[in-house]
């Protein structure tokens, strides 16, 4: 599976994002701050990541910034982008249950590189529920 991961730093968290990820044996597209010569500014990265998820060259996203905040907003101003802000894995299993989020946000402040782990966990092993009320709700988001 390919994913996105951008971030308008790099750090220890986004550094731990990267190696779990590849361990799990996804393909990384890198964005902002983690690839050379590109904008890293949150804006620019929330909008990156999630026009490589919606264009299909990436089945999810991975974004960070200092809160989350930011490269959340901006990523959900990509139509069909759904980004959700996790600080914990169940609320990303949540995030994915719920509302099929395709884009995860996390907060280069508040994550521990040790939390990446059990957060990726819950977002992978977690499918969007199959229930008629949710899934409406989730098609009103995409307008």
């Amino acid at each position: 599976m390919r994913i996105a991961l951008g971030s308008d730093e790099a750090t220890e968290l986004t550094a731990a994002l990267e190696c779990d990820l590849r361990a799990r044996g996804h393909d990384v597209v890198m964005h902002g701050a983690l690839t050379a010569g590109e904008d890293d500014a949150w804006p620019s990265v929330g909008r990156r990541v999630g026009e490589a998820v919606t264009s299909g060259e990436c089945e999810y996203g991975v974004v960070c910034c200092w809160s989350g905040t930011g490269v959340s907003i901006a990523a959900n101003k990509v139509p069909g982008v759904r980004a959700a802000l996790c600080a914990d894995s169940e609320t990303a299993a949540l995030a994915r249950e719920w509302n099929d989020a395709n884009v995860l946000a996390l907060s280069l402040r508040a994550t521990a590189p040790s939390e990446v782990k059990a957060i990726l966990d819950a977002w992978f092993a977690t499918q969007p529920t199959a229930d008629p009320k949710y899934r409406a709700m989730i098609a009103c988001s995409n307008v």
